[in-house]
């Protein structure tokens, strides 16, 4: 995986969903791309650091369709 900027972790930490998935796509060229990689890093930081997260995972995805 490509190295991502430090500010992607953050913004999925603050539930900045869209400014997180954005980052990746810049940084990988494709949206679908970035997507699966942000769902990867998500249950990455979910996992390693699930107290650092500003809402808990049963709200984290409401209201986003993607």
């Amino acid at each position: 995986m490509t190295e991502l900027p430090a500010s992607v972790d953050r913004d999925i930490l603050d539930h900045r969903t869209i400014l997180a998935i954005k980052t990746i796509r810049e940084a990988m060229g494709s949206i679908h791309e970035a997507i699966d990689v942000f769902a990867v890093r998500y249950e990455e930081l979910r996992r390693d650091r699930p107290g650092d997260f500003t809402v808990g995972p049963e709200e984290y995805g409401r209201g986003f369709y993607s």
